[in-house]
């Protein structure tokens, strides 16, 4: 092709070969092929082809998890397949923007690039398209909890891939109802659909796919009980997903093994896997520019956070002098806040001082479409139904643009190239935040235990709480019995589920409250409930028949004894006192009262929203 000056074949040949040494797990040759073979396309005006190519760079760079490269490129590629009228390869990066979404945890973002694919696929008759979409709607309601369609989705896509031949995708598909099984608690059911898998991803040389189903393999026979044959299928997985440089798998092998090891009493085998698998969660996580997705993808990531806490309070048990709690401390920290702290970093650092003044000017303009579309919404009176969807329609189409380009505008910054990500808190730096007449109280909720640390200046004492469940259904309970009661006088069962909970939360600490101020950093349900009025007294108990309480206690809620500070994370105190050093005060003063969003199964994003306070 150079031979004879031919840039497009030699273009087309250099994106074959960047292709074989992707599915030889060699990336970074992949890429310096695709890299070469686009600079070509560009340079003969081949839109079609440069379409492509960017696809593939995308594509690789999401099978190394660096997902917003991925997502870079495949929003290079988009507008040009539509561009040029590739209905095809629309579908396909359609299907690949909303697997980064799928993997970064916003699953309705995902579900939204899916179904934009699907229709395409069945208009350009693309089978496999087709089914591959299709398994990755299902993955994404299995992922909702919605099992119903998550196995409608699933089984329509196995037959297709049966049908066109696509032993890639069936091994997939097999993969993804096994991994339905499993979750639904069939585990024969489960093993049979992943143990035909595995043959078929072999057989197609897909080292990344035998990967993710031997180790959902060894998960299934860790929930049966067999740690031997469990850590036999994840020793398997390991190596190739190290192979093909998948870090994401890689992750997610390490915390399979961590959890099995440490079900086995190994806990100091356990601890070296889970490290391994947190360093590259953390590593994959500062690749990704959009504080959305990176939020996101953090909180997709809690439960390996949430084991880790688990096993250092565990080897504490077994050996107090070694500071494991607080290590587990320094993790639970490490678990929560971190988009905060980073925010108040970059703006610090003026990230936005010498960017492209083009791209600044970019985003004024989408905001001031922004903002015009949002007012002819509110004036909807004379507008049909359909012009008001259409208008709503543009303005989620602006918004992308905007969330993308602001992403743009830090990845240009000359400030955040070299930014470097604001670690949280350890022991020693958490408690110099801390004066002698103040007493930190750090939750941290998990399925089988939970912990309490309680920290002040020169200690740092740790408790083992019930399991999440036990104490989230009393934070409910409370919480609804002060919503009921939110207008009139104190009731029994507002007294009571107030007690209860305390005795759960709170009497375990309770020789060192004192009257201290108490910065509270809760999680979960505890997020919710306003601590102030929970229980000073843990004897207290309500004689209902009196309505009194009994012997000579009272209802005496913490507010009356103690200054309450909610926080986020106790490094916001050092983050937020830097970000007011050398500031002068406001001359006025500005309350903020919010109701944050804090799971991902609030009823504020599933749709079912609830009042805080009844309606009257």
């Amino acid at each position: 092709w150079r031979q004879v000056g031919d840039k497009a074949g030699e273009a087309t040949t250099l994106t074959g070969i960047g292709l074989v040494y992707s599915d030889l797990g060699d990336k970074q040759q992949a890429l310096k092929y695709l890299n070469q073979s686009l600079l070509l396309k560009r340079q003969v005006g081949d839109k079609a082809g440069e379409a492509v190519t960017l696809n593939n760079i995308g594509a690789v760079y999401d099978s190394l998890g660096e997902k917003q490269q991925a997502l870079n490129y495949y929003n290079q590629s988009l507008p040009l397949r539509r561009q040029v009228g590739d209905k095809a390869g629309e579908a396909t990066t359609l299907n690949n923007i909303g697997g980064v979404y799928h993997s970064l945890g916003d699953k309705q973002q995902a579900l939204n690039y899916y179904n934009q694919s699907l229709p395409l696929t069945r208009q350009v008759g693309d089978k496999a398209g087709e089914a591959t979409t299709l398994s990755n709607i299902g993955s994404v309601y299995h992922a909702l909890g919605d099992k119903q369609q998550a196995l409608n989705y699933l089984n329509q896509s196995l037959p297709l891939t049966r049908q066109v031949g696509d032993k890639a995708g069936e091994a997939r598909t097999l993969n993804n109802i096994g991994g339905f099984y499993n979750d639904l608690g069939d585990k024969q059911q489960a093993l049979n659909y992943l143990n035909q898998s595995l043959p078929l991803s072999r057989q197609v040389g897909n080292k990344a796919q035998s990967a993710t189903t031997l180790s959902n393999i060894g998960g299934v026979y860790s929930d049966l009980g067999d740690k031997q044959q469990a850590l036999k299928y994840f020793n398997q997985s390991l190596p190739l997903s190290r192979q093909v440089g998948d870090k994401a798998q890689e992750a997610n092998t390490l915390y399979n093994i961590a959890y099995t090891e440490r079900d086995r009493g190994n806990l100091q085998q356990a601890l070296t896997q889970i490290q391994a698998a947190i360093n590259i969660i953390e590593d994959l996580r500062t690749k990704i520019d959009s504080q959305d997705l990176r939020t996101s993808y953090f909180a997709s990531k809690q439960g390996a956070y949430k084991f880790y806490i688990d096993l250092l309070m565990q080897l504490h048990k077994k050996d107090p002098s070694k500071g494991y709690n607080a290590e587990a401390l320094h993790a639970s920290e490490s678990s929560r806040a971190r988009g905060l702290i980073e925010l108040l970093t970059e703006a610090r650092a003026d990230i936005r001082k010498d960017v492209d003044p083009k791209l600044l000017a970019e985003e004024k303009d989408l905001q001031l479409k922004i903002e015009a579309i949002g007012k002819l919404l509110q004036d909807s009176s004379n507008k049909s139904e359909t012009a008001t969807a259409l208008l709503k329609k543009e303005l989620e189409i602006l918004l992308i643009q905007q969330k993308e380009l602001q992403t743009k505008i830090r990845t240009n910054s000359p400030k955040y190239a070299g930014l470097k990500y604001p670690q949280p808190l350890k022991l020693p730096q958490i408690q110099q935040q801390l004066d002698k007449d103040t007493l930190l109280l750090e939750y941290s909720l998990g399925s089988d235990r939970s912990y309490l640390w309680a920290v002040s200046p020169n200690s740092i004492d740790s408790y083992e709480l019930p399991k999440r469940e036990e104490i989230e259904k009393a934070a409910t309970e409370f919480r609804r019995n002060l919503q009921q009661n939110a207008a009139g006088d104190l009731t029994a069962l507002t007294a009571l589920s107030a007690a209860k909970l305390s005795k759960i939360i709170l009497a375990p600490v309770a020789d060192k409250l004192g009257k201290k101020r108490l910065v509270i950093v809760a999680d979960g349900e505890l997020q919710k409930i306003p601590f102030a009025a929970l229980n000073q007294v843990e004897t207290f108990q309500w004689n209902v028949s009196t309505n009194r309480a009994t012997n000579t206690e009272v209802y005496q809620p913490l507010i009356v004894n103690h200054e309450i500070v909610n926080l986020p994370s106790v490094t916001t105190i050092a983050s937020h006192r830097l970000d007011l050093k050398g500031r002068k005060s406001a001359p006025k003063t500005l309350a903020v009262l919010a109701d944050p969003v804090f799971e991902a199964n609030d009823t504020r994003i599933t749709g079912k929203p609830t009042s805080i306070v009844p309606n009257s």
